[in-house]
């Protein structure tokens, strides 16, 4: 099969060129082939993977119309529910506290993607309740990037990530609270989105920060990417934050003419890697290229993004997580004789929760806790209209996007940062303020770099205005057309 993208693997299907059976079992294959190097899967489907293909097979034989992804393997991170119906698998978000649970439903999210003739062949891992920007915050170990095992694949939707760039699969469902899918996008060379908050569907994504997850996805290309929103986007009655909006066809707006518009550049203040720059000056002489205008932008209260959303998030957290007390949801320890109920909710909670949980609980506690309620998380919420205000004026200025880093390295090694929280949460420097404005944003590979020996990609990303898409994947597809990225990790190479 080579690496064919999504789209093309659902055209062979449809035309009868290869069956869903055999793209699913070369998927399965090659997850059995390389999970004991990257430890990207929790759960892997084989028998229930293969009844769906075989079923989409049936389909296709009896001249049934089939789902724009009928037949593609897909890989859905493990904080996003699959209900029993067809799949056996657990929802456990990485964590001693749900290592159990098998959830009675559906994401719509997963739903839609069923619905579209899609074949999940594995849940993923990731960092505990995607906690983390490294997958080293698992109960079930971390996650290694197929471009380097030594090194992480970025997170918290670490196995998401691994996953495609191992080429398991041509895409997987993550989250993104602050960055959660285009970090590791751009560490593991993927092209990583996060919709506009509302465009897709949070039921059944199992929540960390309620004002800031957004489901987005993991492809190799802009198309793909653009495919997958089309068959997962649109409002939902079960979700409260879900927007009001019609479905719109996403691939064809790929067409759009990018020439005369104009993009916002917003170059990184300093701290950042030599190729990160680099990154960012090709991407901006591509888009000139393309008859983009380019206007150097600023956004003065982005430094104070990284203090605001590590408020903001631990506080939705602590009230999220507080459900996990062993009685109502999660893992329950066993009492001992003498102990009451306080007793088993703190020894339930201890157990159950990993050190990084643990630390953002207590975080977002002190931050929303009597007296220090208004001085903490009030002002981290001033602090986020201020960034959203100006990313409002940037769009205001004529600019249909901003062009930033990603991420301000390529992959660090694993356990690099493991014991500096604080410089763990600065990778999060470029992505937090798209999750605090609400904003659409995708991760697009630049190119690769030579890191002591290891040649690793790096990324730079556009955010849109909000629901706009369509504009921001036809600047992302230009600009992915004009930088030729095609380089495979090494992992990837060796299963062709």
């Amino acid at each position: 099969m080579g690496h064919p993208g999504m789209i093309e693997i659902a055209r062979r299907i449809a035309a009868g060129e290869m069956s869903a059976l055999e793209a699913t079992t070369e998927a399965l294959s090659r997850v059995d082939a390389v999970q004991g190097e990257i430890n990207a899967f929790v759960d892997v489907f084989h028998e229930a993977a293969s009844t769906q293909a075989r079923a989409i097979d049936a389909k296709r034989t009896s001249g049934e119309t089939l789902g724009p992804l009928a037949g593609v393997p897909v890989v859905v991170k493990d904080n996003i529910c699959i209900g029993q119906d067809r799949y056996p698998g657990r929802t456990t978000c990485a964590s001693k506290m749900l290592e159990g649970y098998r959830s009675p439903y559906n994401a719509t999210a997963v739903t839609k993607l069923l619905d579209a003739g899609a074949v999940i062949v594995a849940k993923a891992n990731l960092d505990e309740f995607a906690m983390g920007g490294s997958g080293e915050h698992s109960y079930f170990g971390a996650t290694k990037n197929p471009w380097d095992l030594a090194r992480t694949p970025g997170g918290s939707s670490s196995g998401s990530a691994a996953a495609v760039a191992a080429g398991c699969v041509t895409m997987a469902l993550g989250s993104d609270t602050g960055g959660s899918v285009r970090q590791p996008a751009a560490m593991c060379g993927l092209v990583g989105l996060k919709p506009t908050y509302g465009r897709v569907s949070r039921y059944g994504l199992v929540a960390f920060a309620s004002s800031l997850d957004q489901i987005g996805t993991f492809t190799n290309s802009v198309e793909d990417a653009a495919a997958t929103l089309t068959a997962i986007s649109g409002h939902d009655p079960h979700d409260a934050t879900s927007a009001p909006r019609e479905v719109e066809n996403f691939v064809a707006a790929l067409e759009q003419e990018v020439s005369g518009q104009h993009v916002a550049r917003v170059r990184p203040e300093g701290g950042v890697h030599p190729a990160i720059n680099d990154a960012l000056e090709r991407a901006a002489g591509v888009l000139s290229g393309a008859g983009v205008t380019l206007d150097d932008g600023q956004l003065p209260h982005t430094r104070y993004g990284v203090a605001a959303y590590y408020l903001i998030a631990p506080a939705e957290a602590s009230s999220n997580l507080a459900r996990y007390d062993g009685v109502r949801y999660g893992r329950r320890a066993e009492l001992r004789e003498g102990e009451g109920l306080d007793d088993l909710y703190t020894r339930s909670r201890s157990e159950g929760f990993g050190t990084e949980v643990k630390r953002r609980i207590l975080l977002g506690t002190h931050a929303l806790s009597s007296g220090y309620n208004d001085q903490y998380y009030g002002k981290a919420q001033r602090t986020r209209r201020l960034i959203k205000q100006d990313f409002e004026a940037l769009f205001d200025s004529g600019a249909r996007a901003v062009l930033m880093p990603t991420t301000p390295e390529p992959a660090f090694k694993l356990g690099e940062k493991l014991d500096d929280p604080m410089a763990m949460y600065q990778e999060d420097a470029f992505t937090v303020g798209a999750n605090l404005a609400g904003l659409p944003a995708i991760s697009i590979p630049t190119g690769t770099v030579d890191v002591d020996g290891s040649n690793l990609p790096v990324g730079v990303q556009l955010i849109g205005r909000p629901f706009d898409e369509s504009g921001l994947l036809a600047l992302a597809r230009a600009l992915e057309h004009g930088l030729r990225f095609i380089e495979r990790s090494p992992l990837a190479s060796r299963g062709e």
